[in-house]
């Protein structure tokens, strides 16, 4: 293709015979009937609004493709089809601000104001002859972009093998892509005795729904809750009895009400319930102050039971305090109790309106993927989700759902994606998942982001169901250097990373911290069927206060891991990863975590300390190993087993396990059908040192622990988290290797040696 061709085939406006070449006020510039251009010669290209032909001329070099150096292309300039600036040899690159205007360029000076406008000059680029050689950025301005839709991609505005399509923020700048409402009609006046703010409250948020987030200079604002720290428990439920099943839900209860606040109606409030593993949103329909008892318009997923602890949200009587915001659903308003420095004329509110900012559609049971495509320092913001209004059916839905809240969408979802890239992207300011990796999607990259403030989980990947086809199974793709933390805010049982039915994942250093439920969870198969999630690999992550927060909020939820995993996981390694601060509600605050039918996992050099339930526990699965690890400081126990099976559960070698209460092992664990070997035990408390019901001696005495002793294993101070060896110590078991605390807790990148199987990592210099 000639250099005049690329030109016609990125203009793409033909009329006739002829190919037009008009100016940003539509008059016509150039036309080419069969050869050169031809220049109207009443043209006037200041009375177009076009600087002077010096700056034609400087902003010539790059502005015209390649080796088109002809007086015609000073012209080009003034197109309204985008004229791209060249980035390199062949390389495109484009401009997108809040500000620009998609009548405009796209160059730097005059850019579009839309993604989708942007979107459609790429599509045209790369459906020319060559357009598949061409890498092609997007540069992104700083501001704030009020998305009017969700931004959709699909497999013809991807790029191929070493021909990018990039969408980048501009050095220096941070564009933020947000799925929200601006509140712009605050005014003051008086509620309830208190100066506040009032605004219109929009309709409704995504798909229907109530509107449970507001967002004010960058902060989230506490819809007005009661308690405002803490929790209430459950006093009675209604018929419920000991025959009630226990995932049968109720839509009453009694709450304990000595402290409830006097004289509130909780009129347009809702209930916040947790309950074994999941909490159920209830809105309440009626409340009877004489006996407590609350009535609502959904069910609790699961049986409620006395002590279960729960909170109220929009309660007029709590809204009291600065940063606190009150929604009127009947009057259409919204309240907002100004923090010191807001003033209604420059704050920035918004509540969320799209669920999801971005989707990547491919379509994968067609064999047709969106790849290689990158984003790049650009933040995602304001989307949110809550449940939609449902037909009246005769019985109540569900306020939740049956495990880490996996029918909560994403901000950004990607179905039948390849090779595309996020790349110091921020997720923050959501009530969903940040992002989520659905079907067919494969070696994709998350690196280097920040995932924070979220209504929700981190990062999903794969999905509940087993595909098929091939081309329709999500596998091999990798989380690496991502700061996770601070989630499920309004969805507390979501995960920090969840993998479902996909294989082959890598999660590798990262920090996940902040989150009421699980820090990662492996698997969506219970018990031994067919699953897809092996050969996953959990190497260098920092993963804590999981269950109870920094800020000491929680234990709320049960049944928990730093990790947790389910269902046949053959390849699966978790390794040289840090799990401490794990704490559970009534029960399962543990730190590894092997859940129903989990066999052939491989956990070795570990570091799990202070959880409340154990450093490790499988209820039950086959033939897993866990070797060479560190476990401290488990205030029940260190390690649990809750089912006896035929089969081998599990190998226990080389560990040094540390601790101070409660005794070494429990559950179901004197039939035997497990190996203990070569490990050091060191207990520093006054009771005796139990393993299951047994002494050390009486332990060994079964055939366990024949090689292993009980010895101080010299760390440097273990108390405050520091597990390195003693300078001279000789007390770690034969053969154990030192875990990698520095690289593990190092901030830095890693560079990995190997994609397939990285064996170890070094660093960016």
């Amino acid at each position: 293709m000639t250099h005049r061709e690329r030109v016609l085939a990125a203009l793409e406006h033909r009329e006739g015979d002829r190919w037009i070449i008009r100016s940003g006020a539509g008059r016509i510039i150039a036309q080419m009937p069969a050869g050169a251009l031809h220049f109207e010669q009443t043209y006037d290209p200041l009375a177009e609004g076009v600087p002077d032909h010096r700056r034609i001329g400087e902003a010539m070099a790059e502005c015209i493709w390649g080796a088109v150096r002809t007086a015609a292309a000073f012209f080009l300039l003034l197109l309204p089809f985008p004229v791209f600036a060249l980035s390199g040899a062949g390389d495109v690159i484009m401009y997108v601000s809040p500000s620009g205007s998609d009548g405009d360029r796209g160059t730097r000076e005059h850019p579009f104001r839309t993604l989708e406008r942007a979107r459609d000059a790429v599509r045209s680029i790369r459906s020319g002859a060559e357009g598949g050689k061409i890498e092609i950025a997007v540069h992104l301005r700083g501001g704030l972009y009020i998305m009017e839709r969700t931004f959709l991609l699909r497999p013809e505005d991807g790029g191929g093998a070493g021909h990018t399509v990039t969408y980048a923020a501009e050095e220096g700048e941070t564009p933020v892509l947000s799925g929200g409402t601006l509140i712009r009609d605050w005014k003051e006046t008086e509620f309830d005795g208190r100066r506040v703010w009032k605004g219109t409250l929009p309709p409704t948020g995504a798909e229907g729904a109530d509107i449970h987030e507001l967002w004010v200079n960058g902060r989230r604002a506490l819809q007005s809750r009661f308690p405002r720290k803490g929790y209430i428990g459950v006093e009675s439920v209604p018929g419920v009895t000991a025959r009630t099943d226990w995932i049968e839900g109720e839509t009453a209860l009694c709450a304990a009400g000595r402290n409830l606040p006097p004289g509130e109606k909780f009129t347009g409030a809702e209930a916040v319930v947790m309950n074994r593993w999941v909490e159920s949103r209830l809105p309440v329909t009626g409340f009877d102050p004489d006996s407590n008892l609350f009535r609502f318009g959904r069910r609790s997923m699961f049986r409620l039971e006395k002590g279960d602890p729960m909170y109220f949200i929009n309660v007029r009587s709590s809204f009291g305090e600065p940063g606190d915001w009150f929604s009127d659903r009947a009057g259409g308003a919204i309240y907002y109790i100004p923090r010191q420095g807001e003033s209604t004329g420059s704050a920035e509110a918004i509540v969320p309106r799209l669920a999801t900012i971005l989707r990547i559609d491919g379509s994968p049971d067609s064999g047709r993927f969106v790849s290689h495509v990158t984003f790049r320092g650009i933040s995602f913001s304001h989307a949110g989700w809550y449940f939609p209004p449902l037909p009246d059916t005769g019985r109540a839905a569900p306020g939740g759902f049956p495990q880490a809240a996996t029918g909560v969408p994403a901000a950004v979802v990607a179905r039948g994606a390849h090779d595309c890239v996020f790349e110091g992207c921020s997720f923050s300011h959501m009530g969903t998942y940040a992002l989520e990796l659905a079907g067919g999607c494969r070696e994709n990259g998350i690196r280097r982001c920040d995932i924070s403030d979220l209504g929700a989980g981190g990062i999903r990947i794969g999905e509940t169901v087993i595909r098929e086809k091939e081309e329709e199974r999500t596998w091999g793709n990798t989380v690496v250097d991502c700061r996770i933390h601070d989630g499920g805010l309004i969805f507390h049982s979501a995960i920090g990373v969840w993998i479902g039915q996909s294989g082959m994942n890598r999660i590798l250093h990262n920090q996940i911290h902040d989150f009421y439920y699980s820090g990662i969870s492996i698997g969506w198969t219970w018990g031994y069927g067919p699953s897809l999630a092996q050969g996953n690999l959990v190497a260098m992550n920092h993963v804590h206060h999981i269950g109870v927060l920094t800020d000491g909020d929680g234990p709320i939820l049960s049944d928990m891991g730093g990790i947790y995993t389910l269902g046949n996981q053959e390849g699966t390694v978790i390794r040289n990863n840090i799990f401490h601060d794990i704490a559970a509600f009534r029960y399962g605050g543990w730190g590894i975590y092997f859940d129903e039918g989990t066999t052939h996992i491989l956990a070795e050099r570990n570091l799990v300390y202070k959880t409340t339930h154990g450093g490790f526990h499988q209820h039950y699965g086959k033939e897993n190993r866990f070797r060479n690890n560190i476990i401290a400081y488990g205030r029940d126990l260190q390690v649990q087993r809750s089912r006896l099976e035929k089969h081998t559960s599990f190998s226990f070698e080389h560990n040094i396990v540390l601790w101070d209460g409660g005794q070494f092992l429990g559950g179901n664990a004197g039939g035997g059908n497990m190996v203990f070997d070569y490990n050091i035990y060191s207990f520093q408390g006054r009771d005796s040192l139990l393993f299951d019901t047994l002494s050390f001696s009486a332990w060994q005495s079964h055939g366990n622990d024949i090689h292993s002793r009980i010895a101080d294993p010299g760390f440097v101070d273990p108390r405050n988290g520091d597990f390195r060896f003693r300078q001279g110590s000789t007390s770690a078991p034969a053969g154990f290797e030192e875990i990698p605390f520095g690289e593990i807790l190092d901030v830095a990148p890693l560079i990995m040696e190997s994609r397939d199987r990285p064996p170890g990592f070094r660093r960016y210099r």
